[in-house]
């Protein structure tokens, strides 16, 4: 079991750490070496909120629950928890380092990407998905930012970033709006209920993403994208999707279905004809337009506002965190 190390010199005289890798509302992540094994980590900091009432930081029990769910959930497809330290301020988790680099950053500088390679990122992602769920735990916060790449072969990803998580009870409701616009399920929009059947929608969301280059419910505020999932307002524009098998049509349709009751399970997923075919058999290249790749590049590079870029590029820049 990892343990919390309370002594801020015990981080200090384990760890030499060193440039940022990452960054969120109230956590920094660094690349850190162990100094005995000379081994690499990711050293995650979060922000401790001070006060019950403050919101300049995050609470205890939150940092504990990401504990918690990273220390119990041991798969080949899900990020690692090393060690955990109380420094004063922050709490460190030291995680496993994952050099590959974001799934979207991977996706924008292919010449183009196939259903067989978007099916067997989406099988990985729903394998490490099948655990969590197997332990009744939701992740939340699904988007292509939180999938990386073991190495830049693209052929191993792991899912990160567990803040959100939470444990489904059949005995406690959770009614949060929380996780990232376009990503989320109408049940947090319309602040019902989330189950674990609101993963499969952010599943849904990905490999439309992934196979098309654009976002389904995107809108020009928060407030508009937040209509279009209310509304299940998408559908599969033929300049995008035009190259695209039925199946993986049918694999999308079955998971932005605004009932979770009535969406696709993990499980099913899982024995889709369309991951299952894809397992083996090269089907049909959908090709992320060359113009769509270059304006990827340009935007990026010079977008001062984060919408602008999100609305002209879809899925790979739109997981960024403002």
């Amino acid at each position: 079991m990892v343990q919390v190390v309370s002594e801020e010199s015990s981080f200090e005289k384990q760890f030499d750490v060193f440039e940022e890798i990452g960054s969120g509302q109230f956590a920094v992540v660094k690349r850190c070496v162990k100094k005995a094994t000379g081994r690499e980590f990711a050293a995650k900091f979060i922000r401790k909120r001070r006060t019950a009432s403050s919101r300049r930081g995050v609470a205890l029990e939150d940092i504990h629950r990401e504990v918690y769910i990273l220390r119990s959930a041991h798969h080949d497809n899900i990020v690692q928890l090393h060690d955990v330290f109380d420094i004063g301020s922050e709490i460190v988790l030291v995680l496993e380092l994952i050099k590959g680099g974001e799934l979207f950053e991977f996706v924008s500088q292919k010449e183009f990407l196939s259903e067989k390679e978007t099916s067997g990122f989406i099988r990985q992602i729903l394998l490490g998905l099948n655990h969590l769920h197997d332990m009744c735990v939701a992740h939340l916060d699904l988007k292509p930012e939180n999938v990386l790449l073991v190495d830049r072969s693209g052929k191993h990803i792991k899912l990160i970033d567990f803040g959100l998580s939470r444990h489904i009870s059949v005995d406690t409701e959770i009614r949060e709006l929380m996780g990232t616009p376009e990503f989320v399920a109408p049940e947090i929009v319309n602040f019902e209920p989330v189950t674990l059947a609101t993963d499969m929608w952010s599943v849904g969301v990905i490999t439309y993403n992934l196979l098309s280059g654009i976002s389904p419910f995107l809108g020009d505020s928060k407030q508009e994208t937040f209509s279009n999932i209310s509304a299940v307002d998408y559908y599969f524009d033929d300049e995008y999707f035009s190259h695209v098998s039925e199946l993986a049509k049918d694999f999308i349709a079955k998971l932005l279905v605004k009932d979770p009751r009535k969406r696709t399970t993990v499980d099913q997923c899982l024995i889709h004809p369309w991951i299952q075919q894809n397992k083996e058999d090269q089907l049909t290249s959908s090709t992320v337009k060359a113009e769509v790749r270059q304006k990827w590049k340009t935007v990026r590079a010079s977008a001062s506002h984060p919408i602008a870029v999100r609305r002209t590029l879809g899925p790979w820049v739109a997981m960024k965190k403002q």
